[in-house]
């Protein structure tokens, strides 16, 4: 690892060149070709894959780099979700909607920052699941803005009279703010606040006697990752058209925990592995047995049983995540090609 030769280049905006640019660019081409090539089921479901990143982002930056447990980020996807459908239905429109999810939720997170001054670890996690209980409580009672158990219908997207309706165009949508969301989250983690926060994941205590604000940091922290999480329930209401309080349970929070601990746990490009995984993954397995089965493959505990035997064997045989495997995987591969071209 090289030692950076300024320390106010670290601070500098955008990123770095050289490989990890080519690589992006190739990215950026693969998801922009992708709706030309696959039918409007896998549109969706790569769709979903940029939504659960989005929230990946703030859970990663709350948990993998500030340390903070929540078990209750499904409340923060439900509350953006249902601030911009209601607002959308009062006639403002779908920018102003989408504001409303991320200030919505983003005042959320301050308020459970509160607790977090005060508690770590397991009661922090406990703390956070149980306001989840509360928002999925107050969705399922409160049927005049969020329509109850009955559910509410979400309308397309619009924009300038323009609907976003259709599957690709909600998926250009969702992935712009997703690579919008990384880029915000990559330089953050390169400022002060993000060392600072990183700082709190080490050691509570040095960061104190180091001079950093801790109850600051912290809620910068928790209302980042619920401004995230709220911006993806919002896109999540567009892409479904159909919200209901069943929807936002502890288990989405928990996919949410297992999406970035498989992913790889403090590296932002684990969550789009781990998004990937999350959305991908049971697609796959049920392809896989249908192979072998006849009839009817759907089996309803197999989505449960991929996750934690995923979960299992990542924590005992590669507990920093896919994305640190990749990593070793290229690095093997340039490796050998490097010396196969010196022969």
């Amino acid at each position: 690892m090289q030692t950076p030769a300024d320390y106010r280049s670290e601070l500098t905006i955008a990123g770095r060149a050289g490989r990890q640019g080519l690589i992006g660019v190739a990215a950026l081409i693969v998801i922009a070709i992708i709706p030309w090539f696959h039918s409007n089921y896998w549109i969706s479901q790569l769709t979903f894959v940029a939504i659960y990143a989005i929230a990946g982002f703030g859970l990663q930056i709350l948990l993998g780099f500030a340390g903070q447990v929540s078990l209750g980020q499904a409340a923060f996807l439900a509350s953006g979700a249902y601030a911009c459908s209601y607002v959308e239905r009062l006639g403002f429109g779908s920018p102003a909607g989408f504001a409303a999810a991320v200030i919505v939720s983003t005042l959320l997170g301050l308020l459970v920052a509160l607790p977090a001054l005060r508690m770590a670890g397991l009661y922090l996690g406990i703390a956070t699941m149980s306001f989840g209980f509360i928002i999925e409580e107050v969705a399922a009672r409160w049927s005049s803005v969020t329509g109850g158990n009955a559910g509410t219908v979400v309308a397309a997207i619009e924009v300038g009279g323009v609907s976003l309706g259709q599957p690709w165009q909600i998926y250009y949508l969702s992935w712009l703010f997703c690579l919008m969301v990384l880029l915000l989250s990559y330089n953050l983690l390169r400022t002060p606040t993000g060392r600072a926060m990183q700082a709190i994941r080490d050691s509570e205590i040095a960061a104190r006697s180091s001079g950093v604000r801790v109850a600051q940091t912290k809620g910068i922290a928790f209302s980042l990752s619920a401004a995230f999480a709220g911006l993806a329930g919002a896109l999540y209401s567009h892409a479904l058209g159909f919200i209901s309080p069943e929807q936002f349970t502890i288990s989405m929070s928990l996919d949410l925990l297992v999406m970035i601990l498989i992913g790889g746990l403090g590296t932002l490009r684990g969550v789009l592995f781990g998004a990937v995984f999350l959305v991908v993954s049971p697609e796959l397995m049920q392809a896989v047995l249908g192979m072998f089965t006849s009839g009817n493959t759907e089996l309803p505990g197999l989505r449960p049983l991929l996750f934690g035997g995923s979960l299992i064997l990542v924590l005992l045989f590669q507990p920093d995540g896919i994305d640190a495997m990749v990593s070793r995987t290229g690095a093997w591969l340039i490796r050998h090609a490097v010396s196969w071209r010196r022969r």
